[in-house]
């Protein structure tokens, strides 16, 4: 058990443990387990603990002072007659600078006060060291008189001194753990108590919690005080130790006992059933063991409860009863494998930060079960709690509802670096880096959720860690621990490395180190990202020391803020002053975002988690092999539907009721359909939960695949209407070379050679004063801006194109266009040519001709924009959708016909990026409400994006500036790109790494033919 530091001190003065890296504690309560102690079994068995007359909650409003600087505090705030008339009033839980006191900050690396003050642990500025004083007025029951009463503080950042009735009662640090002190000699039952406490924005603490986050102030989680008899339980531990075969258990029960007592433990199955049960008498430690023949297992496809009571009777009158959820499962690491209850399971997962758009640092209960929602239709089945121990909430929640652990200690010293001034190595932060890992361990040890320690993040290695990877070797024989900065040494039972590249991961899973691969953190999801994902997960389905990883991360972190106009926007770093440090929107890597709706690149993460594979066995015979990539589960609880569609129409569908395919198996299955001759032939199933489970309801779709039974057929011929009205050129107008018959008006600028004007049955299919234009750029995303191609690439931004000629001819009723340029910044040549028909349909080529000898730098696209009207918002195409798509991140978008407005392609990324992009298009319409517009085609499939944005609009051009895509203005106009291909992504990092060279548009020839059909009514 952890022993706190007990110091003499005065009733009034603080001294400087805030200061000091060796006193973190005093007067407060050793960590124990998470438990509340209930007056009864039935209590115990509602697992409430409002309803409990134990329980007072300290939550609400509390009389509040802020001060902006540390010396500038008040010193006699805690005292009875001190008048506190003047101060205002702040929710707890609440975050200071989400009411009203300061501003949030954002910094990565960087130490909040490193503009300020140089980094000198332990000693941290009083200048803008905000301090939150707090008083409350408490009325402790009556009955609660002669009981021992104990104050539970969350989570208060970055540090709390508590006064109870004018008296100094303790001093805590480690802000993400809770903080419990013993009240009983301050309080008095029955009357009106004063509680104050006081909170520093930073303390010498501050130095191990340089975490990327917000950095916030305040109190995060639930307060209140508990009551406890004389006979009470101080711990208790439960260690499920399943046999050899995995099938019959021990369950230990280790208990520390505060007065004699009888304990009447059992254990309860789901139904309610007592499964066994024992007793244990005395004081102090006391063990029991319990056999359970042949108990369910826990793991995260099927999260099974038992419940274990512990009764506590003095003089065989009830004392307290605690309740435990208990899990069945084993963690072992063989053969270079994290096992789970003897299985090699396969981590997907996220890292999660705790934070709300509105409460920050508060996150209640039902934005808990959102995210454990979210992650369930994501496939997601592992978190790592980055960089610090999580509500105790959080932890039920993932045991109830399966979702495996990495349980990361308070530890982060990032800005100190990784070399000689890191914290891992230096002896005044010892007993701090020891006093987290071992709270995190004794608070959360009961949690079957928890399969791994993490001894903390981005902190450099050094003494320090080792000592805490040989403390919870010790106490915790039960699971194996990790440490990025380990690397593959003696001090990590884990290789768990940062944003190691597809080739980099293969290379270790080919070699010969004894450790699993899992990465704490990769597929940096920051902005429109993610590409390369299927990449990862090849390799982890390829390799068994390949066992998955924790993507960056969960959530967007952004804020709600209002504009002056009262407009709802996401926040993130520099948007609330122009003088704190600010890393701009790193914070903003999320799955999902601030308000939990998935963001694009969610959804080919939950593909590629998906447990359920359909692979061709014999397509043309209706032949399909399903494979349970389940390690514990029978698919039982799934029915397939599938659809068979022709040139994207659905024909034929049908429905697998019954699916019997054991965990990690195989079978073959018939579908019942034709295949018609001369289409692209595609055959789409869908795997849909029978019985609602997991927060999941019936019918929810947990798997889809996609298999292609025909190809597509091409096709980009065009043809005069010889019964048509022929073209005539008009070629005397000294600006514009004029094409026109009784329905079709184009025009061509002689100066740039750009199809200028382009007029369809009186309607105009361009915005006037645009052209039809090569386009090589796009708007800079957040892992292009992270990799300086907005500099790398400028020359593709506005290349120079100088016409060298420009002619037209007619042959068979097809005027044919041409222009040539010379584009003298890239070293190429590009010539455009388009093919009129005299109904207006154009085909246009363009290709560029690159000279071998030259070195410039990739481009971001090859292809064309057009810029329509406005009111050509409506979209039907047949690509990948329905929503945006690149072509290293389109897995889980399937083929298929679908109907859209322009406002839906655009997704609003918290920074203005590059979006809306489609690939694998055969057709794409674009057109006004009534269906008359203009249909795209190629001679092979392409990729095109239509938004109410020109690229110059979502450009932030040279750096990042604090712009909000809920601010942007559209633009009068509806931007078309159509194009060959454009640039990948990348997904592996947002600092410095490029797409993978096949997602890549190097400098070279490029030759692309596209074809523009006016269309009515949507034909």
């Amino acid at each position: 058990m952890l022993c706190c530091s007990l110091q003499p001190h005065n009733l009034y003065a603080q001294s400087n443990e805030w200061l000091d890296p060796n006193v973190n504690a005093v007067n407060r309560l050793p960590m124990h387990t998470n438990f509340f102690a209930y007056e009864n079994e039935s209590l115990a068995r509602q697992g409430v603990k409002e309803n409990s007359s134990n329980f007072l909650t300290l939550n609400g409003y509390w009389k509040f002072n802020w001060v902006p600087d540390a010396d500038a505090r008040p010193t006699d705030f805690f005292r009875q007659g001190f008048n506190d008339k003047g101060w205002k009033e702040i929710p707890v839980p609440g975050i200071w600078e989400l009411n009203g006191y300061g501003d949030p900050m954002y910094t990565n690396i960087e130490y909040p006060w490193h503009f300020q003050a140089p980094l000198n642990p332990p000693i941290v500025p009083a200048e803008k060291n905000h301090v939150g004083s707090y008083r409350k007025e408490i009325k402790v029951p009556a009955s609660w008189s002669g009981r021992q009463i104990i104050a539970h503080f969350g989570s208060v950042t970055s540090n709390m001194y508590l006064w109870v009735n004018g008296q100094y009662v303790g001093y805590s640090e480690d802000s993400k753990l809770e903080a419990e002190f013993d009240l009983t000699k301050y309080l008095k039952p029955g009357q009106s108590n004063l509680i104050a406490f006081q909170a520093f924005r930073w303390c010498d603490g501050s130095y191990l919690e340089d975490q990327d986050f917000w950095r916030l102030s305040g109190v995060g989680r639930d307060c209140y005080l508990y009551a406890r008899n004389a006979v009470h339980v101080e711990d208790v531990r439960v260690t499920p130790e399943l046999d050899e075969q995995y099938k019959d258990a021990n369950l230990l029960v280790n208990l520390q006992l505060k007065g004699d007592a009888t304990v009447d433990i059992q254990l309860f199955d789901k139904q309610g059933k007592l499964v066994t049960a024992t007793q244990a008498k005395g004081t102090g430690t006391q063990k029991a063991s319990l056999k359970v023949s042949a108990p369910e297992k826990w793991s995260a496809e099927n999260p099974y409860l038992y419940q274990l009571f512990v009764t506590v009777k003095n003089k065989d009158k009830v004392a307290e009863v605690i309740r435990q959820q208990v899990g069945f499962r084993k963690v072992e690491i063989k053969n270079a494998q994290l096992l789970v209850n003897g299985q090699p399971v396969l981590i997907k997962g996220v890292n999660r930060h705790e934070m709300d758009p509105d409460f920050g640092y508060v996150v209640s209960r039902e934005r808990m079960l959102e995210d454990i929602r979210l992650m369930k239709e994501l496939n997601v089945n592992a978190v790592r709690t980055c960089h610090y121990p999580d509500d105790n909430l959080w932890y039920e929640l993932c045991d109830q509802y399966g979702i495996y652990m990495v349980a990361e200690a308070n530890v982060e010293s990032h800005g100190m670096g990784y070399d000689e001034k890191t914290l891992a190595k230096n002896p005044a932060y010892a007993k701090a880096h020891l006093e987290r890992n071992e709270r995190n361990v004794q608070r959360n040890y009961n949690h079957p959720a928890v399969i791994i320690w993490s001894l903390g993040n981005e902190a450099g290695f050094g003494p320090n860690f080792e000592a805490c990877y040989k403390w919870i070797k010790a106490e915790d024989k039960t699971r194996p621990v990790q440490f990025e900065q380990a690397g593959t040494n003696d001090f990590t039972d884990i290789y768990c490395p940062m944003y190691l590249s597809p080739a980099a991961s293969e290379k270790y899973s080919q070699g010969n180190i004894n450790k699993p691969l899992i990465q704490c953190e990769y597929a940096h999801a920051m902005g429109n990202s993610d590409g390369n994902f299927k990449e990862y997960w090849d390799l982890v389905r390829k390799y068994p020391k390949y066992q998955g990883g924790f993507i960056w991360d969960w959530v967007d972190q952004s804020l709600h803020m209002k504009d002056a106009e009262g407009r709802m926007f996401y926040a993130y770093g520099g948007d609330f002053n122009k003088y704190d440090p600010s890393d701009n929107n790193f914070l903003d890597n999320g799955l999902i975002s601030p308000d939990r709706r998935p963001n694009p690149h969610a959804y080919e993460v939950g593909y590629f988690y998906q447990n359920i594979w359909v692979t061709p066995a014999d397509l043309s015979q209706g032949k399909v092999t399903i494979y349970n990539e389940n390690f514990f589960r029978n698919l039982d609880n799934y029915y397939a539907e599938w659809e068979l569609l022709a040139d994207g129409e659905k024909i034929q569908s049908g429905l697998l009721s019954d699916i019997d395919v054991p965990a990690h198996q195989k079978k073959e299955y018939k579908l019942d359909y034709e295949i018609p001759a001369g289409k692209e032939v595609l055959l789409n199933i869908s795997f849909k939960l029978k019985k609602a489970e997991t927060l999941l309801p019936a019918g929810f779709t947990v798997a889809t695949n996609q298999l292609n039974v025909s190809g597509y057929t091409f096709s980009n011929t065009i043809a005069a209407n010889v019964l048509a009205d022929s073209l005539h050129v008009q070629d005397n107008d000294e600006n514009y070379l004029i094409i026109k018959n009784n329905k079709i008006n184009i025009e061509f600028n002689k100066h740039n050679g750009f199809l200028s004007q382009y007029i369809v049955a009186g309607q105009a299919m361009m915005k006037e004063g645009t052209y039809l234009s090569p386009n090589f750029w796009r708007a800079p995303t957040d892992n292009d801006m992270g990799a300086g191609l907005q500099h790398r690439y400028r020359v593709w931004k506005n290349p120079e194109l100088k016409l060298t000629a420009f002619n037209s001819q007619t042959t068979n009723g097809i005027i044919t266009i041409r222009a040539a340029y010379d584009m003298p910044a890239v070293s190429g040549k590009l010539s455009l040519t388009y093919e009129i028909t005299n109904e207006g349909e154009i085909r246009v080529t363009q290709d560029l001709s690159a000279d071998k000898t030259a070195k410039v730098s990739d481009m971001f696209r090859f292809g064309m924009q057009l810029q329509m009207p406005k009111n050509a918002d409506h979209i039907r195409y047949y690509g990948r959708g329905p929503g945006e798509n690149y072509i290293d991140r389109n897995n889980a978008a399937k083929l298929g016909i679908y109907s859209q407005t322009v406002d839906q392609q655009f997704y609003p990324y918290i920074r203005p990026q590059e979006t809306g992009t489609k690939t694998d298009v055969r057709w794409w319409n674009q057109m006004t409400t009534g269906g008359n517009g203009l249909r795209f085609t190629s001679d092979t499939s392409f990729s095109i994006s239509a938004l109410h944005f020109t690229i110059g609009t979502l450009d932030e051009g040279d750096r990042k500036h604090q712009r909000h895509s809920e601010l942007l203005q559209q633009d009068p106009l509806t931007n078309v790109c159509i194009d060959k291909a454009q640039m990948g992504l990348g997904g592996i990092d947002s600092w410095g790494q490029l797409p993978l060279e096949k997602y890549r548009l190097h400098y070279q020839d490029y030759h692309f033919t596209f074809t523009i059909t006016p269309i009515k009514n949507g034909f």
